[in-house]
């Protein structure tokens, strides 16, 4: 484990969800187009987004199941062909309903992707490093959105759509070759999980969701996964350049702080996880709280929020997606690999469940609000904002009652087992005395 042919092989599953993560966001520098090609109403384009996510959500818990029988290799490849077609699919459409084939298509080889990378790292690379791995591995994937915002924009503007799809097309047609040439589900010579007969799958399926430690993952992930999702693929940059009254320019200028700010914490948190193992819940319920004063401060400061404000407030909220992976981690530890793949489909889904909730909340409240004559004639008012955007107290508030009581069932079942969870303070302290040791002071007396 941990040698070159693991690199290689954790190398182009990444490539690979780099790639999907171009398909995905895509479509989003397209808007423009999209509407003069199908000839569509902006609600009507929202539709392609919608079921886009709907498909890679629902898509979760099975892409779980059937990585744990068919290993990640068959399905990386499958989801590299099903994002080949989507795209090639959408170069080809003229109309809405061919559009949305094409970008559920995209959604279900987007589904198939990640988890199955994640299931790599447990069979190629040793305990301390799954986390950080696990870090990278999201945050090398996030680079597909600057892939999609900046060269496919350019083919986009310069040679056309169809030209521009067939380019990223060709991008998975690449990682489908890559990954049947480089990626094996495991070292030669490794132990294979025995795979469970299709009858016991449902079986396996709700083993999975009954151990707390993937509930607790899938509720890490609810928590705070979802306020950064929302910002940047929804409601981020109205809120910003309609309601705040920042330039698009400096509105673009966030969102890319938004993914430098992911990457700089993405490796520090994995690296803290992989030495604190016992207290990964109670960084969870750290970040959530942030996000959460983050927000109350904006939206309670007495008129637009200065900049410096905004800029605190997306750093906060970048923080959640490396956190999130902490749900992932849950899943690893808590679960035998014959089952891993069905618990991080579990976690998986929490988050996107909670980004689709909370966005079209947040459009239910604006879309009331502007009906009434509350927002003046104005949809994105900043009073409106206010008001709809405080949806999202409510959704983490559920997501945080789900940490504290799976958390509390895990340290109950610890100490049942004769390992009770020390205090805080007592970890505190031998960290301290850990690092005092590292710098050649004094050690414990």
């Amino acid at each position: 484990m941990n040698g070159t042919r693991a690199w290689i092989v954790w190398g182009v599953g990444v490539f690979a969800y780099m790639v999907a993560v171009t398909q995905r966001t895509s479509f989003g520098v397209a808007g423009i187009e999209a509407t003069e090609r199908f000839s569509a109403t902006a609600s009507v384009l929202s539709v392609f987004t919608v079921v886009q996510l709907l498909v890679y959500a629902g898509l979760q818990i099975p892409v779980g199941v059937l990585v744990d029988r068919f290993g990640p290799r068959l399905l990386i490849a499958g989801g590299a062909a099903l994002m080949f077609a989507g795209q090639l699919q959408l170069a080809a459409a003229e109309s809405v309903g061919a559009g949305i084939l094409g970008r559920s298509l995209v959604g279900a080889g987007d589904a198939l992707t990640f988890i199955s990378v994640l299931r790599l790292l447990p069979a190629w690379f040793s305990g301390r490093k799954i986390p950080v791995l696990t870090q990278y591995t999201g945050i090398v994937g996030q680079l597909g959105q600057i892939a999609s915002a900046i060269p496919f924009a350019y083919v986009l503007h310069r040679f056309g759509w169809s030209t521009a799809f067939v380019s990223a097309a060709s991008l998975s047609l690449l990682a489908l070759v890559l990954t049947l040439a480089c990626v094996r589900n495991r070292p030669a010579g490794g132990e294979a999980p025995v795979p469970l007969p299709l009858r016991q799958t449902g079986t396996s399926l709700a083993e999975a969701f009954a151990q707390p430690g993937t509930r607790l993952g899938m509720w890490t992930h609810y928590t705070v996964q979802f306020p950064g999702t929302v910002f940047v693929m929804m409601w981020g940059f109205p809120y910003l350049v309609s309601a705040e009254g920042v330039s698009p320019a400096v509105a673009s200028g966030l969102m890319t702080f938004f993914v430098v700010v992911a990457i700089v914490c993405g490796p520090w948190m994995g690296s803290w996880v992989g030495r604190h193992p016992l207290r990964r819940s109670t960084m969870v319920l750290l970040i959530a709280g942030a996000m959460a004063a983050g927000w109350a401060a904006v939206l309670l400061y007495p008129g637009p929020a200065p900049l410096w404000l905004l800029v605190l407030l997306v750093a906060l909220l970048a923080i959640g997606g490396p956190g999130s992976m902490i749900g992932f981690d849950f899943a690893r530890t808590y679960n035998p690999s014959a089952r891993l793949g069905t618990a991080t489909g579990i976690v998986n889904i929490g988050g996107f469940i909670a980004s689709l909730v909370s966005m079209y909340l947040i459009g239910v409240v604006l879309d009331v609000l502007n009906n009434s004559g509350f927002s003046g004639g104005n949809l994105y008012a900043l009073d409106s904002f206010r008001i709809a955007l405080s949806v999202q107290f409510a959704v983490m508030a559920v997501g945080v009652m789900g940490i504290l009581r799976t958390r509390g069932q895990i340290r109950s079942r610890l100490a049942d087992e004769g390992s009770p969870l020390p205090p805080l303070r007592a970890a505190l302290a031998r960290e301290r005395q850990r690092r005092r040791g590292e710098r050649g002071g004094p050690g414990p007396q």
